[in-house]
């Protein structure tokens, strides 16, 4: 190992900041040079997507600037497009000029995760994912401008379709999804839009497993859905999406079809294909094969040296457990966790110690349902309601990384409690150039791109990472 150890950390969510910021923390200055590479110049903190979605939190308070915060790490901005550990060796594609290689000493994998989909026709097509704050923004306006539509025609099937809004996946991410932005939605037609009513909105859940919430007991998520459909909104338990036509026709697998102008799709997640074009050992669904000190386990069982990972890409054994080949759960509880051990078992080897390995049993997890409105299980006290909301809040500013954003966050829900929602759609930052090109032409705008070309550029983010869960 070279006398200044090279640390390459592939992935800038919760994994690469939290290990970053362990180590720029504990290893002095020159010690090693710290090296992040992810797509985005950003991570985000996903369990403030909903209430991003929903107004009430700012979207760029629910990002952390990588730059800013790693202050002792270089930075770059682009994609691992492969990677040889035999020869310390990563293929870098910048956002923008030819690909380079990058050489290096320890290896800190943390790319994440990237969504689960499933080949059914028109999804692709018509279907937008809920992973980043480029699909909360564009959902937010999305939402809006369907109840301008609606309200602004007296046709009954544009309504029909423009006011009917189709999720698939009943986890934490998606329940918080689509409950904010029903609350949302709510809350706008009951204050400015007197043509419409809140009856004549149709929200569809559709989960493929006969619950929703697996994270927490049965009877809560049992209590999750009569509180759901007690707002009017559908839970359709152990049912498929089957296909979207042309047209935005929706079918479920109980027979059941229906005109969406909205389509979510919120039903999993799998490790970051570039794992594919990498040298480390993989299991049979795809994860990178770790021991519990989160050293790489090589084909042969010993430790791979020099490689590390963790987060939902990476098998880590569940020492909580006695089931044989358990494994920790991808979510940001464990993704945190994980980090710090990683970064202080990176310290301890190159100090020519052991490492140490990692435990922590489940603790929880914790969900809104909307302003005021929450489902919350940790260490086996269940909480439902206000309490359960304001668990929620507290719990996830406290987790939120830097002192600037937990600030910015408080500020916005003290704001919000004051004064009224923002419930106004920003539709040109869908084509902001819509308008210049119909000028500059001379022509006709170009029509507003679907929702499946939302924020492309963050589907290889490798900042994808698990629903909100508690500590």
């Amino acid at each position: 190992m070279a006398q200044r150890p090279v640390i390459l950390i592939v992935g800038g969510g919760y994994v690469g900041l939290y290990t970053a910021l362990r180590l720029q923390k504990k290893l002095r200055r020159g010690r090693a040079e710290i090296i992040v590479v992810d797509p985005q110049p950003h991570m985000t903190y996903q369990p403030f997507l909903p209430e991003a979605a929903a107004g009430s939190v700012e979207p760029r308070h629910v990002v952390v600037p990588l730059r800013r915060t790693l202050d002792q790490c270089r930075v770059v901005t682009g994609a691992v497009a492969g990677l040889s550990h035999a020869d310390r060796t990563a293929t870098v594609t910048p956002a923008e000029g030819d690909s380079f290689e990058l050489r290096y000493d320890v290896l800190v994998m943390a790319a994440g995760s990237v969504a689960r989909t499933l080949p059914i026709p028109g999804l692709a097509e018509h279907g937008i994912g809920f992973k980043n704050v480029g699909e909360a923004i564009y959902l937010r306006n999305h939402v809006l401008a369907r109840l301008d539509a609606a309200s602004s025609t007296d046709d009954p099937q544009v309504r029909r379709r423009a006011l009917t809004f189709t999720f698939v996946g009943g986890g934490y991410a998606g329940i918080e999804a689509f409950a904010e932005l029903e609350d949302m939605a709510r809350y706008a037609l009951e204050r400015y839009y007197p043509r419409l009513s809140p009856a004549d909105m149709r929200w569809v859940l559709v989960e493929a497993t006969g619950r929703i919430l697996p994270e927490v007991d049965a009877d809560m998520g049992a209590w999750t859905v009569q509180q759901l459909q007690a707002r009017g909104m559908e839970v359709k338990l152990n049912t498929t999406l089957d296909s979207v036509s042309d047209d935005g026709v929706v079918r479920t697998g109980d027979g059941d079809e229906f005109p969406s102008d909205t389509l979510v799709w919120t039903a999993g997640t799998k490790p970051h294909p570039m794992l594919a074009r990498t040298d480390l050992p993989l299991d049979e669904r795809g994860r990178v094969r770790c021991r519990a000190t989160l050293q790489v386990e090589g084909p042969d069982g010993a430790v791979l040296e020099g490689a590390w990972a963790a987060g939902d890409l990476a098998a880590v054994p569940d020492l909580t457990k006695d089931q044989p080949g358990a494994t920790t759960a991808p979510n940001a509880q464990h993704a945190v966790r994980q980090a710090k051990r990683l970064a202080d078992n990176i310290v301890a080897v190159l100090d020519g110690e052991q490492p140490t390995e990692y435990r922590h049993a489940y603790a929880g997890s914790v969900a809104s349902l909307g302003l005021h409105k929450g489902v919350a299980q940790v260490y086996g006290v269940k909480l439902k309601g206000r309490p359960a909301w304001w668990m929620h809040r507290a719990y996830h500013v406290s987790r939120v990384p830097t002192l600037n954003r937990k600030v910015r966050v408080v500020a916005d829900w003290a704001l919000a409690s004051v004064f009224r929602r923002e419930v106004i759609a920003l539709g040109q930052l869908q084509n902001p150039r819509r308008e210049f090109v119909a000028a500059a032409t001379g022509g006709q705008a170009p029509s507003i791109p679907p929702p499946a070309h939302a924020d492309r550029d963050d589907a290889d983010a490798g900042e994808h990472r698990s629903g909100p869960h508690a500590s």
